[in-house]
């Protein structure tokens, strides 16, 4: 890791922009929370920047670490396009969701970026299995966001 740090650092940087992007353009959209009915076990809003900053930081970690790899060129190729899809839904997804409040989009848009996350696991696992290893709280926290925009948008109609 020490000789590819530059490559770690852009491929840290890429999600936390495209964030960071996504957070400002939904600026002062995400007072949503206190305009809408929450499914069970909905977290603070607080929280979820922090669970995304965290998140983005394992994608670029994970992602470098697909890029460096040697083995499997198909899937390390295939991985980092799946992220790639996977990262441009998350970015919009926000903007559908919070910006635009449109709920039902937001859920299905949502089902196809776990889709891509899921897809992006799968190659990664072939091109360096550690890497597929990071991507599980990713997984985990989209699918929980698709339990919560589901949720909202029934409980909201």
């Amino acid at each position: 890791m020490k000789k590819h740090w530059k490559t770690y650092l852009f491929a840290i940087l890429i999600p936390l922009a495209a964030g960071g992007l996504s957070a400002l353009l939904t600026r002062g959209s995400m007072d949503i929370y206190k305009d809408i009915v929450s499914p069970p076990l909905a977290p603070p809003s607080w929280l979820f920047p922090v669970v995304w900053t965290l998140l983005y930081i394992l994608m670029g970690v994970s992602s470098a670490r697909v890029y460096l790899s040697d083995r499997n060129k198909s899937a390390r190729e295939h991985g980092l396009l799946s992220y790639g899809v996977s990262l441009f839904m998350n970015f919009l997804w926000s903007v559908i969701f919070f910006r635009f409040r449109m709920f039902l989009l937001g859920a299905l848009w949502l089902g196809v970026m776990v889709f891509f996350i899921l897809r992006t696991f799968y190659y990664y696992r072939k091109a360096d299995p550690l890497s597929a290893k990071l991507q599980i709280p990713y997984i985990l926290w989209s699918s929980f966001a698709l339990y919560l925009n589901i949720g909202i948008y029934l409980l909201n109609r």
